[in-house]
């Protein structure tokens, strides 16, 4: 009979039943009862009231038993962790028997067993089996120490567990080496900053020995490692790579992936010069063909590989086009993965194949599929200039099939085509025009209305097929209306004296009937370009556009060379490094390949943190245009403009009018017979923030503390009278009473009178915002200065910086709009609340984790305990405890930032030493810094 007799159950009570056969003399009678008991715990019966009953089952000569107790054991050991004990002492024993196999059984239950009570009991029995004379029991110890190392770290360090693990790398047995490798690798991942795996030419070569011997996932775990070496020179790399190619030919396509992973990166150090280089690009390729001879869900992630080493590397896989051709019963994501890769190895000597199987894939059935293959031919013109004749022809001749998808593909990829051969193709437009009335599709209309005023000059009837266009303008998608308003105006430029009525009427339907800002902006700037020079308009809107290149889809290339790097796990499967995806607290090793010969930067070494500036220096007065001031440029000081102000004076005085306050007057003398644009689309003055008049209401942190303020430090310059057209600001910022403001100093170095101020800050870590417009009541005259004290509260929107204490600032006057970014103290954001209960300090600083923890020295500072206390005080950092131990002082001080954020200190100071020791704990570690910085402003001022 079979097993499944266990799985039925009797009508008495059950667990009754089983206590009393589990405690019965003969030995086959308990055995049934074991299985009935782990057939109950499989289908979910909770039979954990048995335990001590099958633990006494454990003594036992008996392997099959012993498995069966154990499998309980691993299953009930954390609900009840006091019955567990009990079965410490058999561990124990059976970690001494004369049967290898029950002392590995042993070890690796202890593993699995996650218990925090049992693990010091464990550390004995562990440390005999790694050094057991039999290899099944090392190698299983050796993983046995991984999991011991996720339940406590401590315990494997203090216990020395981790040298004996580096030791067992040159074990004579090669699972064993195997296994320790994946231990110490799954130990390092968890804790990047420990040098765990420590290889040198030594240990690599004993790697090299084993990898021949071991087991296929131990070659997988020995390769991954070799990855992450080294080499200290291209020989030392070219050997690594002769005794690796062998895994080539490996049957298990993981070993192959990592194999290449190995290869690819060691390459990098080798000279295309070399014979060896070229014999390794042609070993290469053929364990990756083999790969597409897999099952389709095996081919798919090996298509993924292969297009980031094609990306690489293409000549490993030039010759090997016929093996990416598409078979019929390919699923579609096989499909899909194919293509891509065709086109990437797209070449003038295989264009002519590769066109013929493009043009079939474009009858097929499959929707998704004929689309991008349509596309690929599109693609494959613009990357083989020779090909694009061929390329156009059979797109033309695809869209005489009439099928409504193909003619839509064809007409996108084909202005891409115009794009990339200016005044080659323009022939076909009249073919397009014909099909302009099946377009449903934004995309492919938009193409088609790009291609319609990009050619409005050799089209007759321009006008009447933009104005076709135009009727259903509101119902059109936003990449629809963007296109035909330019296109549009482009005619009106080529065409003025016909097309007038169509460009006031498109104008007016983006500017005054649209709700999208993009499209309303888009309009205005026309609009004032239209009005105010038309000549300037022409110069900007019929520009000559850079050529493009196909290769718009490759992956950045430090990114790409990260994720070789991760070839054959799930980074080059999705095309993302780990950081995107994986969660949680593993640190995640920032792979890079190393430097080509000749360079001699280490390649392994994490991403440094960026360290924070200090206080003292004001960071760069203006970011790049792709920064954060993106966000800026769009606030309420007129509409956006595409990044930072051009210091040319032409572009200047543009920008004058584009960022100006009122619009009626800009308009009035508009010409080229234009009605001046609406004048309500842009406040003419900077509406003051969310927070104005309401800054006491919101900042609730107002009014609770002392009278006598922080620190505050002295006024710097902010903006230079350089950079800002003769406007110089210093400023510093302060708290009293729980206010915080910040305290300016506007000086007028033109030789003009300066008037309509106004300030908006960006997006920031702690949500800091004006809480008042800023009110300059009178012009500044030139050579005159005056002092603002503005109102800040912390409710605006926040976003974290970099340096977290970096404020982004527009200001606004007659002139123009200037930026500048400066670094406000953090203790601007200490709070008059911020004292702890005694009680409440000692439970959260149990609670918050020791690796939040971080220490740092003020040095060169000669108060006392009292004195220290007290001026802390002063800024809302205050003393809870103080006590003298062993002759030092120490204070244990809170603090609570503006967002709630409790900051927990303790200070050292000893009374003959002017350095202090600084540790302070916190929930959100990355504000320690500033916190610190914070301390030795106010302790040193």
């Amino acid at each position: 009979m079979t097993d499944s007799k266990y799985f039925t159950t009797t009508k008495k009570g059950e667990i009754f039943e089983l206590k009393a056969e589990l405690n019965s003399d003969k030995k086959e009678k308990k055995k049934e009862a074991v299985k009935k008991v782990i057939a109950s715990m499989t289908v979910g019966k909770d039979v954990s009231a048995l335990f001590p009953d099958v633990v006494n089952c454990m003594q036992t000569d008996n392997l099959e038993l012993k498995k069966l107790v154990y499998l309980y054991l691993m299953n009930y050991a954390k609900s009840q962790p006091d019955m567990a004990i009990m079965a410490v002492n058999t561990f124990v024993k059976d970690c001494e028997d004369p049967n290898p196999l029950i002392r590995a059984l042993a070890v690796r239950t202890m593993g699995c067993i996650r218990v925090d009570k049992i693990t010091e009991y464990l550390c004995e029995p562990l440390r005999k089996c790694l050094k057991d004379e039999d290899p099944y029991v090392r190698k299983t110890a050796a993983v046995c120490v991984a999991k011991l190392h996720d339940i406590n770290a401590q315990l494997v360090e203090d216990q020395g567990f981790l040298d004996t693990l580096k030791d067992l790398i040159s074990d004579s047995n090669p699972m064993v080496v195997a296994n320790a490798v994946a231990a110490l690798s799954e130990i390092a991942e968890s804790h990047p900053s420990s040098n765990l795996l420590d290889l040198n030419p030594q240990s690599i070569n004993k790697l090299l020995t084993a990898l021949n011997e071991c087991t296929e996932w131990g070659q997988i775990f020995i390769l991954d490692c070799l990855a992450n070496y080294m080499p200290k020179d291209d020989r030392e790399a070219q050997s690594i790579c002769e005794r690796v190619t062998p895994r080539l030919s490996h049957a298990n396509s993981a070993v192959v992936l990592s194999a290449v992973k190995v290869l690819m990166k060691f390459m990098e150090m080798l000279s295309k010069d070399l014979d060896y280089y070229g014999t390794l690009l042609k070993k290469l390729a053929p364990p990756l063909v083999t790969l597409l001879s897999a099952e389709p869900e095996l081919q798919y992630v090996a298509l993924r590989n292969i297009n980031l080493i094609v990306q690489k590397r293409p000549e490993i896989l030039k010759h090997e086009m016929k093996v990416f051709f598409v078979k019929y019963n390919d699923p579609i994501y096989v499909k899909l993965e194919k293509l891509d890769i065709m086109i990437r190895l797209a070449s003038q000597a295989n264009i002519a194949q590769v066109l013929a199987e493009l043009k079939e894939y474009a009858t097929e059935v499959d929707v998704d599929f004929v689309r991008k293959a349509v596309r690929a031919i599109g693609r494959c013109a613009i990357k083989v200039e020779q090909s694009a004749e061929r390329c156009v022809s059979t797109l033309l001749d695809l869209i005489q099939t009439k099928v409504n998808y193909v003619v839509q593909e064809a007409i996108v990829v084909i202005k891409d085509i115009f794009r990339k051969y200016p005044n080659k193709y323009e022939s076909v437009i009249a073919t397009l025009c014909e099909n302009l009335d099946s377009l449903d599709e934004p995309e492919a209309r938009a193409a088609m209305i790009w291609i319609v005023g990009e050619y409005a000059e050799r089209i007759d009837n321009a006008d009447e097929l933009l104005e076709s266009f135009l009727e259903g303008f509101h119902d059109e998608s936003t990449q629809v209306q963007l296109q035909l308003l330019t296109a549009i105006v482009k005619l009106f430029l080529k065409k003025p004296t016909e097309t007038q009525e169509l460009v006031q009427q498109v104008l007016s339907l983006a500017t005054q009937d649209s709700d999208n800002p993009d499209l309303r902006d888009r309009g205005y700037i026309y609009w004032r370009l239209l009005s105010t020079d038309p000549v300037a308009a022409k110069e900007v809107v019929l520009a000559e556009k850079p050529l493009i290149s196909e290769e718009t889809d490759l992956i950045e290339p430090t990114l790409l060379d990260e994720l070789i790097c991760h070839i054959g796990t799930l980074a080059s499967v999705y095309h993302k490094p780990p950081g995107a995806f994986v969660e949680g607290g593993r640190g995640v090793v920032h792979k890079s390949l190393p430097p080509r010969t000749g360079s001699s930067e280490s390649a392994e070494s994490p991403d440094t943190a960026p360290s924070g500036a200090p206080a003292a220096d004001q960071p760069s007065v203006i970011p790049t245009q792709g920064d954060l001031l993106g966000d800026l440029l769009n606030l309420d000081l007129g509409p956006p403009v595409s990044g930072p102000p051009v210091a040319t004076s032409s572009v200047q005085m543009g920008a004058v009018d584009l960022l100006g306050g009122g619009l009626d007057s800009l308009m009035g003398s508009g010409s080229g017979g234009f009605a001046p644009a609406p004048g309500a689309a842009v406040p003419s003055n900077t509406g003051a923030p969310l927070g104005s008049g309401l800054g006491d209401l919101f900042d609730l942190t107002g009014g609770v503390g002392t009278l006598s303020g922080s620190y505050v430090a002295p006024k710097t310059v902010w903006l230079p009278a350089m950079k800002a057209k003769g406007l110089e600001i210093s400023g510093t910022f302060s708290r009293q009473v729980g206010s915080i403001s910040m305290d300016l100093v506007l000086t007028n170095k033109a030789l003009q009178v300066m008037s309509d101020f106004a300030i908006q800050f960006n997006r920031n870590s702690f949500g800091l915002a004006p809480a008042a417009p800023l009110q300059v009541h009178a012009p500044l005259a030139p050579n005159q200065s005056v002092e603002i004290s503005l109102p800040l509260n912390t409710v605006g929107s926040v976003m974290k910086m970099d340096p977290l204490n970096n404020l982004q600032v527009a200001v606004k006057n007659n002139i123009d709009v200037f930026y500048f970014s400066t670094l406000y103290p953090l203790h601007i954001l200490f709070v008059e609340d911020g004292k702890m209960e005694r009680q409440m300090f000692l439970a959260t600083w149990k609670d918050i984790p020791n690796e939040n923890e971080t220490q740092f020295q003020i040095k060169d500072c000669s108060l006392n305990a009292d004195s220290v206390s007290s001026k802390l005080q002063g800024s809302n950092i205050f003393t809870i405890a103080k006590r003298n131990v062993e002759g030092q002082d120490m204070l244990y001080q809170s603090l609570k930032l503006t967002n709630g954020i409790w900051v927990l200190a303790e200070l050292r100071i000893q009374p003959s030493n002017p350095s202090f020791t600084l540790s302070l704990k916190c929930r959100a570690p990355e504000v320690s810094q500033y916190v610190y910085q914070a301390y030795e402003t106010i302790l040193k001022n």
